[in-house]
């Protein structure tokens, strides 16, 4: 994935539309709730089984709400001058910090309730 060359696209969107006086984080992070909620009514009464097994229409239509979530929060990033892969790898190195996989497997425990148990 070439993330400078979506955030081209992003940003040109935005723009061929005069839409940028719209586009601050408040505003932003509603839009990513709104498609945050339409990705969990695909799968808000599915079974595992039925979660793990999408018909094609519907994958295709998950495809594209989990698409309008990267969009946003993309565009969220780049409001807030924040580098989102440098934001991620630092995320993941706290969380491998938070839960050890010599004390995390196959639990779901918060951190602060594994290190309790060792």
């Amino acid at each position: 994935m070439d993330i400078e060359k979506i955030k081209q696209r992003i940003q040109k969107f935005s723009d061929d539309r005069n839409w940028e006086s719209f586009h601050n984080p408040k505003n932003l992070v509603m839009a990513l709730n709104g498609e945050v909620g339409e990705l969990n009514e695909i799968f808000q009464w599915l079974n595992f089984e039925e979660c793990m097994n999408l018909p094609e229409d519907v994958k295709e239509h998950t495809k594209e709400e989990v698409a309008d979530i990267a969009i946003y929060l993309i565009r969220i990033c780049m409001k807030l001058d924040i580098d989102l892969e440098k934001a991620i790898l630092n995320k993941m190195t706290k969380n491998e910090a938070k839960y050890p996989a010599e004390t995390s497997q196959g639990g779901s425990k918060k951190y602060s309730k594994s290190r309790e148990n060792r």
